[in-house]
């Protein structure tokens, strides 16, 4: 049995049933059912993958991003999360339009997502590949410098959704978006470090000079 799209699961749970107005993480996942790492990895993605203030969300969700990908890449067949994180409440209000702004863009994707290139997502070497550039990206997604996490997070994004609808393709552009992002992530890195330092040698000749 076909499952239900994940854009349609988001519209139920957060617009057309009765919510607290706190939601638990861990009730989120329960929609995720067998498709557990790639709905895990896209929800998680998402408040810093969107253009929609979620402030605070990209370190604490980046740790639990690199969480996941190591489990990824060393073979377990089963996420594992900290009660702590399952006990996570986000605030309805701001989740419902993080989700709203994400359910036409969802929509997209999964109007072209369908299953092929199995072997990039369900192989051992492409869940080890995807695993270990998520973790990359995660890396960049808990530093806090404006560029360094938005391009990083759609990547995760984009590759989760692969997983999620078993797409190999779509992981592929994800992983290319992953690669494009920790490339911008280096260079601000390099390009502050090397404003820093020219910052440096300039107080330095200026108090010399005194």
């Amino acid at each position: 049995m076909a499952h239900r799209r994940l854009s349609d699961e988001l519209q139920r749970f957060f617009f057309e049933e009765e919510r607290e107005p706190q939601v638990k993480l861990a009730d989120i996942l329960g929609l995720a059912g067998e498709r557990i790492w790639g709905f895990l990895f896209v929800i998680i993605s998402l408040p810093s993958a969107l253009p929609v203030p979620a402030p605070g969300y990209s370190t604490p969700f980046g740790i639990v991003i690199f969480l996941l990908a190591v489990q990824l890449v060393v073979g377990s067949e089963q996420p594992w999360l900290p009660q702590r994180v399952r006990n996570y409440k986000l605030e309805l209000e701001q989740a419902q339009r993080i989700v709203k702004k994400a359910i036409p863009w969802l929509r997209r994707i999964e109007a072209v997502a369908r299953p092929r290139l199995d072997y990039v997502c369900a192989s051992r070497p492409g869940r080890i590949v995807i695993g270990a550039i998520i973790a990359l990206m995660s890396l960049s997604m808990m530093i806090a410098i404006p560029g360094t996490n938005t391009l990083p997070a759609i990547g995760v994004f984009v590759t989760g959704f692969g997983l999620l609808e078993e797409d190999g393709a779509i992981s592929l552009a994800g992983l290319v978006l992953c690669v494009i992002g920790v490339s911008l992530s280096i260079s601000i890195l390099v390009a502050i470090v090397w404003g820093g330092s020219n910052l440096v040698d300039l107080v330095k000749e200026w108090i010399g000079n005194l």
